[in-house]
């Protein structure tokens, strides 16, 4: 009996506390009901929409697997990409793209329903069993230092693994300019050619890497630390990303 008053004196507390101060979507702002959490019924929906469609393993983007010929779409078949292949946790539509852009604004309790989407592209891919290392790509320290954290690190940290480990052996040693500021394929990736190397004494020789980033537009920025960790020695390197953008919808 005392168990029964005590459940019906906390459930109706939380109702009262819906009632003065109702949860709200930290997405998209609105008032959510005492089931959800974080995130309202409608933008979770399009988050979960974008990510349960086809795309092409090698690139990223949406694609029929009908489309998929020895392992490459019709956009990506007989482009140099370094990454051995991809998993993604969506596109970058609206919902998924104003997520992502307030994790990387401070907004870190997203952290949980990214890395959710991450972990979940990771383990439906052809590459989780082989990996030995997740390495987030780097930011410049001066980028670093003015957002306070680099929000690839941090979703690396959240993935599951049975024996990959998180290695920031991979820098980047030259400050670049924001990558959405560029609009052509070939200035994203003369802006990042060079701009990343490993320290002195690094695991990577003869390990499968897995690159962790919230955006893939282009491809430059992973190719170009897909490129620097093979040179490096490197056996394979796939990359895992929140949202993979170049679509038709807005870009990074």
């Amino acid at each position: 009996m005392e168990a029964t008053i005590k459940q019906i004196g906390r459930e109706l507390l939380e109702g009262l506390n819906q009632l003065l101060w109702p949860a709200v979507c930290v997405n998209c702002g609105g008032n959510i009901s005492s089931g959800e959490k974080v995130l309202c019924g409608e933008c979770w929906s399009s988050v979960l929409s974008g990510a349960s469609g086809d795309y092409c393993p090698r690139c990223g983007v949406d694609v029929s697997r009908y489309a998929v010929v020895g392992g490459a779409c019709p956009r990506c078949q007989g482009k140099e990409i370094f990454f051995d292949g991809i998993a993604r946790g969506g596109i970058y539509g609206e919902a998924l793209r104003r997520m992502i852009l307030l994790f990387k604004n401070d907004k870190t309790e997203l952290n949980e329903m990214l890395s959710f989407l991450a972990n979940s592209a990771l383990e439906g891919s052809s590459f989780y069993g082989g990996i030995d290392f997740f390495v987030p790509v780097p930011l410049h320290w001066r980028r670093r230092f003015l957002r306070g954290y680099n929000q690839s690190l941090v979703l690396a940290k959240k993935l599951r693994h049975s024996q990959a480990k998180v290695n920031t052996e991979l820098v980047r040693v030259r400050h670049t300019k924001a990558q959405p500021t560029l609009a052509s394929e070939f200035q994203r990736a003369k802006n990042v050619a060079g701009a990343f190397a490993v320290r002195r004494g690094h695991k990577f020789t003869g390990r499968n890497i897995c690159l962790v980033d919230d955006i893939k537009t282009t491809g430059a920025t992973l190719n170009e630390c897909a490129r620097t960790l093979k040179e490096a020695g490197a056996a394979k390197v796939f990359a895992v990303v929140l949202a993979v953008a170049g679509q038709g919808e807005s870009k990074k």
